[in-house]
């Protein structure tokens, strides 16, 4: 059996295989509609992978409050219409997966870079209130790359805050999720925190590397605590800055070992967003290294992503342990169905849909 299509258990999730869908924002809400509660276009995009044969489906970041979208077509998991829609979103997942696949919700809060213009809005910075934009915060009153300067928060936002997260992670449990993930990536707001080139708070909250760390594993406290022991726990997080000063993934290696004696599962390894003069090194693969030392080092299963487009690359990554699962991204983008492909290639039978199955390849795909 290809190292790709072994079986995963986490807890009490058992996943048919390592190939997951990495969470891909699609900024799709219609304010019409309600804001951050997902539609059919949501239930389109997830449950095409669903049918494509992945084994853990990510949602894009939810917001856990409504200042915490990155953007005003954002979703988000912080009312209970929200919920009633994602909830019509697992019934599809499990119903008609490919595979016995799993669905897990990102928790996010966007923090200095949240109302911003989507990316096909043709605009770009952040949203104004008359455009149906609002006042964001951060660590401290300074703004990303040219955005608008947030309001450094107080010990009663920051409480707020956590407790935001662990009602998000009650709702995500209420509406089906088989897991949950918490977004501590890509220049968001437990990552600005962490980030000693943002995070020049000199209180309990920043400082040393344990007080810029003290928010993440306060809210992976608060999620693990509100949620069942059996369902396992995901951090996703910015391995490296990419720029001189900031986090390297030797901060990492540590931050990991803490998360997991925190109860995080596994950890989503990605990089960068921070600041703006990051110098990312981008190729095929080019963030397993980190996955590989996290999980060496830490001793905490891991997840990559990155320009990881081939069934061959994917399987590379697992069976040379660099991960223990691949999160595709773009890639699922342009093949919905890359999964049932892959399991081809690599000489794997997998289950198709049974609509599907006259399509079955048996020579070449």
């Amino acid at each position: 059996m290809p190292a790709l299509f072994q079986p995963l258990k986490l807890r009490q999730l058992e996943l048919p295989h390592r190939g997951w869908v990495s969470p891909m924002c699609q900024y799709s809400c219609d304010p019409d509609d309600g804001p951050g509660v997902p539609n059919d276009w949501h239930l389109t995009h997830l449950g095409s992978f669903a049918v494509g044969g992945a084994a853990l489906i990510l949602t894009e970041a939810a917001a856990v409050n409504a200042e915490g979208r990155i953007s005003p077509r954002d979703a988000g998991l912080y009312s209970d219409e929200q919920a009633e829609a994602w909830q019509r979103i697992t019934a599809f997942v499990h119903k008609h997966g490919a595979v016995n696949v799993s669905i897990g919700a990102q928790l996010a809060h966007a923090g200095r870079k949240a109302s911003t213009y989507w990316p096909f809005s043709g605009k770009r910075g952040s949203v104004p209130a008359a455009d149906g934009g609002w006042s964001t915060v951060g660590p401290v009153p300074a703004a990303f790359d040219g955005y608008a300067e947030p309001e450094a928060m107080t010990e009663e936002q920051i409480g707020s805050v956590i407790s935001d997260f662990a009602a998000a992670a009650v709702r995500a449990v209420d509406a089906g999720f088989d897991t949950v993930e918490i977004h501590g990536a890509h220049g968001y707001l437990l990552h600005q925190f962490q980030s000693p080139l943002i995070n020049t708070r000199t209180d309990a909250w920043g400082g040393d590397e344990a007080g810029r760390n003290r928010l993440m594993l306060a809210v992976i406290d608060a999620v693990r605590g509100v949620i069942p022991d059996s369902m396992p726990l995901l951090l996703r997080i910015s391995a490296t800055d990419w720029a001189p000063g900031g986090i390297d993934v030797e901060a990492s290696v540590r931050l990991a070992a803490l998360a997991a004696e925190h109860g995080v599962d596994l950890v989503d390894v990605s990089s960068g967003g921070a600041v703006a003069h990051q110098q990312i090194k981008p190729g095929p693969g080019y963030q397993s290294g980190f996955s590989e030392r996290i999980r060496r080092e830490a001793g905490v299963p891991t997840g990559t992503v990155g320009l990881l487009t081939s069934p061959g690359q994917a399987e590379h990554a697992v069976a040379t342990g660099q991960a223990d699962g691949v999160f595709i991204a773009r890639a699922a983008l342009r093949d919905p169905h890359w999964w049932l492909r892959a399991a081809f290639e690599l000489g794997h039978n997998i289950t198709w849909p049974p609509q599907y199955e006259r399509a079955v390849p048996r020579h070449s795909f």
